[in-house]
């Protein structure tokens, strides 16, 4: 009997898990388990949304909905599961979804659904950021006013073997209330210039110098993220790539930027050769390329030539007297730098022998440059990070030799926003002094309001001390730089509390949800969960939160809550910790 086809217009989300095959990789018996496990928990979230799944294999889900809407309220709901159950997983054994939704007619019979409809949602999946959905025209149209929702528009995109361009839109958050400009005059242009710069190959055969070839790079983006003309994406998303062959075009479009800059680093012993190429995305075309040979000393003058022959060709209004004026100082010794670059990813991770050994790198630095802003600055936050945390004390008093570290930076800062940045988040969270953070944080802000540390850190302070309003527009602008997932826990946390201390609930948990997607680990975003959930009346959702929250922070209290923020009003924390004694925080 011939078997009978039909069609429906219906919304198809697909899902895969980022990553799968390198997580099969290194634990494969250990990785299925753990996908059957949050696959009956995301078949049952979208079971409960309407939907009807209709394919489940290895790492896929696909399902169908009558309603648009409900589909995307499922994929959300799904997400957000899924940063839950991540919680207490290490970072290397996560399982994030990525989730494509499209709305279309399906063709059908009793067990599968084919046709454009499933072709577009599967390769929106395949080009959503982890832990995002991404949504078509199409769905966008349909539901842009019946969901409190917030969507980036990410232009057309051409997708592999569909005829037609596709208009792509990420949901960014319910609630969301996005600005087009940020405070104090800095415009907020998402379709101005924009290039991303991937990590350089380290041709010289010895990993050890593995740091040297990111070292160069990190330079590269704070370089160009000087130039007000052009955005520069973050060193967060861009390393994403590192030790991956990858498409440059591929690359532009998950990023959103229409330039990319890749090269290669070869250092043997004293001799350097750096290669670079830039090219326009859009076309594929290499707009411009070079090498450049010398000695390690020539490595800042080699800098400073890639950046500027970057800035020239990317944003042609840029007069040559800007780029000249935007060339950092360079350091006096080598030596120093590279200590430096040594101890940078130590620095970063934060944990109490890595915390030691780049205290004890950046301390050599200082001795050979005494007056170099960068070195203080990060040694001073080093000491006192120590401090805070309880770790064995490096020195006599970890506390007051941090403090002169960041007075000795901030004599020698003049028009440095990253170490303006850093020095104004120390005063205002070790010594509370508000009004010379709140400064130093305008100051860094009108000098360079494309780098992504001056661009969080602004709206933390304003968080703390400043307009609210201006705390969520800095905050979003600096997740527009960083579309990468890493490190976003920061400004969507931010949003989620500046939400909290407006009243606004709804949004305040919205943001939340998608900072867990970024950072399940990050304590500060369960805070607002739990908070935002109880003033809502969805206790048992508080309360489940609270226990993620003991897990995570055995201890807490909401005294430990307050003493660990630095508010110059009290009445900005006064929501979060009513809501956690709601949901039933101990104090």
């Amino acid at each position: 009997m011939e078997q009978v086809l039909s069609r429906r217009l219906a919304a198809v989300l697909c899902a895969d898990i980022a990553g799968y095959s390198a997580l099969i990789g290194a634990d494969e018996s250990g990785s299925v388990a753990a996908l059957k496990g949050h696959q009956t928990a995301v078949l049952q979230v979208l079971q409960r949304h309407g939907g009807r799944v209709v394919d489940l294999a290895g790492d896929g889900i696909v399902a169908e909905f009558s309603s648009t809407v409900a589909a995307v309220e499922g994929a959300l709901a799904m997400q957000a599961l899924m940063a839950e159950r991540n919680a207490d997983v290490p970072a290397g054994k996560r399982m994030v979804f990525r989730v494509g939704i499209n709305q279309g007619d399906v063709v059908h019979d009793d067990n599968h659904i084919y046709g454009d409809g499933i072709n577009i949602a599967a390769r929106l999946q395949t080009i959503a950021e982890p832990g995002g959905v991404y949504v078509s025209g199409k769905v966008y149209d349909e539901v842009r006013d019946r969901l409190k929702a917030s969507f980036r528009d990410l232009g057309e995109r051409k997708l592999k073997n569909i005829a037609r361009p596709v208009r792509v839109f990420e949901v960014v958050v319910a609630g969301a209330q996005r600005r087009s400009r940020l405070p104090d005059g800095v415009a907020v242009e998402p379709r101005r210039p924009s290039v991303a710069v991937l990590p350089f190959d380290n041709m010289g055969g010895d990993s050890e110098q593995e740091y040297f070839a990111d070292g160069v790079v990190e330079d590269i983006i704070t370089a160009l993220s000087r130039f007000k003309d052009f955005a520069v994406i973050a060193r967060n998303s861009s390393f994403v790539y590192k030790g991956r062959a990858v498409d440059v075009r591929q690359v532009a479009q998950e990023l959103g930027v229409r330039y990319v800059l890749e090269g290669s680093v070869r250092r043997a012993q004293n001799k350097l050769r750096i290669t670079a190429q830039l090219v326009d995305a859009t076309t594929g075309a290499h707009l411009w390329a070079e090498r450049f040979d010398g000695t390690l000393e020539d490595v800042f003058e080699f800098q400073d030539r890639i950046t500027g022959k970057v800035a020239s060709l990317v944003e042609p209004t840029i007069r040559w007297a800007e780029i000249e004026r935007s060339r950092r100082e360079r350091p006096d010794s080598v030596e120093a730098y590279d200590l430096y670059l040594r101890a940078l990813p130590m620095h970063l991770s934060q944990t109490r022998d890595a915390n030691a050994e780049a205290i004890g790198l950046l301390l050599k630095a200082i001795e050979l440059e005494p007056n170099n802003p960068t070195y203080l600055v990060y040694a001073g936050n080093a000491m006192l990070h120590r401090s805070t945390m309880g770790w064995l004390a490096i020195g006599e008093d970890d506390t007051a030799q941090g403090i002169e570290l960041v007075e000795r930076a901030l004599a020698n800062a003049r028009d440095d926003a990253v170490a303006l940045s850093l020095c104004s988040m120390m005063l205002i969270h070790n010594l509370r002094d508000y009004d010379r953070g709140l400064e130093l944080t305008r100051r860094a802000v009108e000098i360079n309001p494309n780098n992504l540390t001056v661009m969080i850190f602004a709206g933390i302070t304003h968080l703390h001390l400043g307009d609210l309003d201006d705390a969520i527009a800095y905050s979003e602008h600096a997740i527009r730089l960083s579309p990468s997932l890493d490190g976003a826990h920061w400004p969507l946390t931010a949003i989620s509390h500046a939400h909290m201390a407006k009243g606004n609930f709804e949004e305040a948990l919205a943001w939340a949800k998608r900072s867990l997607s970024a950072n399940p680990s990050f304590v500060c975003t369960y805070w607002m969960l739990a908070a935002a959930s109880a003033h809502l009346q969805r206790m048992d959702e508080a309360r489940r939160h609270v226990a993620t929250l003991r897990r995570l922070s055995p201890g807490v209290t909401v005294a430990r809550v307050w003493a660990a923020q630095p508010q110059k009003d009290p009445s900005r924390l006064a929501a979060i910790l009513e809501g956690l004694r709601l949901a039933g925080l101990e104090e």
